[in-house]
């Protein structure tokens, strides 16, 4: 067993791993953190991103203890209960950027990811080739562009970019 120390969506947490363990077994099943979805096991859906020290990555191509002494945010970190969605996620409401929403947290997660790369004014074209390694199997993918420009935008007005 590995011992490791993280911060995951802004709490502590210390825990003895198998030194095999995906982030996303750890996530969902020793912190019950399920919004991160499992499928495809080889990190060509996009269905568990989550975000470490600030960058989307893949957690079922990621070990745990690659994660010890980093900070984790999954979908689940983005809007307190109760609180306010964040603006990426109102905006994937508001355009109907989900049918079923299995694959919705790790877009979301990989859209705010591409807003703090490429910036607040992203055309279709960027939108689609960012979304290169995210697959949904229910859209034609144009709410899901659609919804990420405009979250890209309310993104630029808030504070909980």
């Amino acid at each position: 067993m590995a011992k490791i120390s993280l911060i995951v969506n802004g709490n502590p947490v210390t825990a003895n791993v198998d030194p095999r363990t995906l982030l996303v077994q750890f996530l969902r099943e020793n912190l019950h953190l399920t919004g991160t979805h499992v499928g495809c096991d080889t990190s060509q859906c996009g269905a568990c991103v989550v975000h470490l020290d600030g960058k989307a990555v893949k957690s079922c191509t990621t070990l745990a203890v690659m994660a010890d002494g980093h900070e984790v945010r999954t979908i689940e970190g983005l809007a307190a209960d109760g609180a306010p969605l964040h603006p990426m996620q109102e905006a994937f409401r508001e355009h109907h950027g989900l049918q079923c929403g299995f694959c919705t947290p790790g877009m979301i997660m990989t859209a705010i990811d591409i807003v703090h790369r490429k910036g607040h004014e992203l055309d279709d074209h960027t939108i689609r080739e960012e979304l290169e390694g995210n697959l949904c199997r229910c859209t034609g993918y144009q709410n899901i562009v659609a919804s990420i420009a405009a979250g890209a935008k309310a993104m630029a007005k808030s504070d909980l970019a």
